[in-house]
């Protein structure tokens, strides 16, 4: 077999559905455009109906099928009315990925239950419940992917992690107990930690030059990191490649978490 078939074998997303939450700016957007590249037919799922069209038409000029939904996350309703949407697109997919969150982060002492409610909602609950939805017919076809985003705030406490480390960390805890369940299936279940990267959701770091330059020095490769980082990794976890790799975080960070 010549190289590129061999590669394609273990790697091509051609015939998938993927579902990215999130997918339409910094690590979402890197990764919806790495498995659509790869393939896959995807379907970008986010609040901003203009970022959204957007990204869309981007992948679409890139010769990839892209559709989007504008969704709100934040409910059980919101999250049960995108799944109806999403599937409308291409069918039900094979590929899950759980990348859209809310970065709320005041002190302990100011974080009110609303603060605590939705950040749970958006960075947990909604996986779950999205998960919990596809991962059933990902099962009975035999074949599934469900990759969550993390955070170094699963492992670590700095930057007042607060209500934001504690969903995270139960995040990974959910992706270890969904590939309890489906892994027998054919569905694997992992996660993706980022270090510190320079998108929307990191806005109140990335505003201060010298945290930039803190961040980046603690790293192993001495530099923040960018979307494209995680292209790679999302489309092993992707594809048949991975068959034997279930329940793990995967951490794209530069070498931060062991500096």
């Amino acid at each position: 077999m010549t190289s590129p078939a061999y590669l394609s074998g273990l790697f091509s997303l051609e015939s998938r559905v993927a579902v990215v939450t999130g997918g339409s700016s910094g690590i979402g957007r890197g990764i919806a455009e790495a498995l659509a590249r790869a393939g896959a037919s995807v379907v970008i799922v986010a609040r901003g109906k203009e970022a959204l069209e957007a990204t869309a038409a981007q992948l679409t000029a890139l010769g990839c099928r892209a559709a989007w939904v504008s969704a709100d996350l934040g409910s059980r309703e919101g999250v049960r009315a995108a799944a109806d949407e999403v599937v409308k697109e291409f069918g039900e997919p094979d590929i899950l990925v759980n990348c859209a969150g809310i970065n709320l982060r005041p002190p302990m002492s100011e974080l009110t239950e609303h603060d605590w409610d939705l950040t749970l909602a958006v960075n947990l609950q909604a996986p779950h419940l999205l998960s919990r939805r596809f991962a059933p017919g990902m099962a009975e076809r035999g074949f599934g992917r469900i990759i969550h985003i993390s955070s170094q705030q699963a492992h670590r406490a700095f930057a007042h992690s607060g209500a934001y480390g504690v969903s995270k960390g139960a995040l990974e805890s959910l992706a270890r107990s969904q590939a309890e369940e489906w892994s027998p299936y054919g569905v694997t279940c992992n996660t993706l930690v980022p270090g510190f990267v320079m998108t929307p959701l990191n806005a109140r770091l990335s505003s201060d030059p010298e945290t930039v330059r803190a961040l980046a020095a603690r790293t192993l490769v001495g530099r923040n990191g960018l979307a494209e980082d995680f292209a790679g990794a999302a489309v092993f976890l992707a594809s048949r490649a991975s068959a034997y790799v279930t329940g793990q975080a995967l951490f794209v960070d530069g070498g931060f978490s062991v500096h």
